[in-house]
């Protein structure tokens, strides 16, 4: 993988318009850092909607794991009785 471009959200706002052509045009991110730590990224809208595009088929496979193998739960009974006895 290859290293992505990082930069801070200062230098970021003085050329914004061509941080975004990157992420469109050329599909390469920005990670974008503020003191020193990363906050965000630019990146496409195409490589976004394949992030949510994998996340929704990764929870939907979870969801039809748990469904094949369900483990015991813990009965609503003893979770409000544990609630109440908390007081909350």
């Amino acid at each position: 993988m290859t290293q992505m471009p990082m930069e801070s959200i200062r230098d970021v706002r003085a050329h914004l318009a061509e941080v975004v052509e990157r992420a469109d045009r050329d599909d390469t991110p920005t990670v974008i850092t503020r003191r020193g730590g990363q906050v965000a990224a630019v990146v496409s809208t195409e490589v976004l909607r394949r992030y949510q595009e994998w996340e929704e088929r990764e929870i939907n496979r979870i969801i039809d794991e748990r469904m094949a193998n369900p483990a015991a739960g813990i009965p609503i009974e003893d979770v409000m009785r544990e609630t109440l006895e908390r007081g909350e």
